[in-house]
């Protein structure tokens, strides 16, 4: 009698503890000590260094606290997202664009970062036609580097019919290229600069050459948890667009920032930060529509959100 006693209280305080755990996203942010806290996922890339800056450059006074949720892949992330399981997210921009026409209503306040995706290739590729018939790997199909491959291939004539391209997990592309399992690889950083500054591999293209200033990654919210704390998502993406301003006034900040949130060595990461730019975050109309008119090329999207449903300036101004 005691056991089945002791199994109902187990029972009932485990329902409460679930119970208080779980706040619905809309609710208007409790603050404890002055401070309110934002729940922000993300992938341990350079792409989130804004990010990571942010959290860097919190103050104990300041009226943010920004709590950083580390997610091991883009599906598992764009759950929690979708879910209310975070406000927001860093996060590549068109998984967040998909998700907003299937009627998720995610905004996006700032991008991540501009350019810092190359086509990497084995030593064995020395031209693009060298790719025919072989495998290359991306992270997802919604993404600026599927984008990318496809913008080299139709300027060597070329479709991703000519050869194998398939999805894998990041960490993994280094060491594919290097074993033989691929051929080449486009991917957020530092993966790229791995292989480079093992030898393993070497830059094909990149963006700069095949979609100047282009937009990947960005900072998005949970459109619920916007409704009822759109001022707690302003003055966090206030420090977010300041800690954009600090790493391009202060570049040797960056690697220093990048090694607390990030596995690579620091020969990788000097590479992989000269590729990349954190200044103007802001994901302006002519750029979004350029990542939507690449996106309906490549049947990645049906109906596109407007600019002014996808994005809120008005959490950056």
């Amino acid at each position: 009698m005691k056991k089945i006693i002791l199994i109902c209280l187990l029972l009932v305080s485990t329902g409460l503890l679930l119970a208080g755990c779980s706040v619905e996203p809309s609710a208007p942010r409790a603050a404890e000590n002055g401070t309110r806290t934002i729940r922000i996922a993300y992938l341990p890339i350079t792409h989130a260094l804004p990010l990571f800056t942010a959290k860097e450059l919190e103050t104990s006074d300041g009226p943010v606290r920004i709590e950083l949720i580390k997610y091991g892949s883009w599906p598992e992330l764009m759950d929690a997202l979708n879910t209310g399981k975070v406000d927001g997210a860093s996060v590549l921009v068109e998984l967040a664009v998909k998700a907003r026409e299937q009627g998720i209503p995610i905004r996006a306040a700032a991008l991540g970062h501009k350019d810092g995706n190359a086509i990497i290739v084995g030593n064995d590729i020395h031209r693009v036609e060298d790719l025919r018939g072989k495998i290359f790997a991306i992270p997802h199909k919604q993404s600026s580097h599927k984008l990318l491959l496809d913008a080299l291939l139709a300027e060597h004539g070329m479709t991703e019919r000519d050869l194998t391209v398939v999805e894998m997990s990041p960490p993994e592309m280094p060491a594919g290229l290097a074993q033989g399992q691929i051929a080449g690889y486009c991917v957020a950083e530092p993966f790229g600069a791995k292989s480079v500054v093992l030898g393993t591999g070497s830059v094909l293209s990149d963006t700069r050459e095949l979609w100047p200033d282009s937009v990947c990654c960005a900072l998005v919210f949970n459109g619920d948890f916007l409704k009822g704390n759109h001022e707690l998502a302003h003055e966090m993406v206030q420090e977010y667009k300041q800690a954009g301003i600090y790493l391009t006034q202060h570049p040797e900040k960056q690697k220093e920032i990048a090694l607390k949130y990030l596995k690579a060595k620091g020969r990788i990461l000097d590479l992989s930060l000269q590729w990349i730019s954190y200044a103007d975050l802001a994901l302006t109309k002519p750029a979004y529509d350029e990542l939507i008119r690449r996106m309906q090329e490549e049947s990645l999207l049906h109906t596109a959100p407007s600019y002014e449903e996808f994005v809120d300036p008005s959490l950056l101004e």
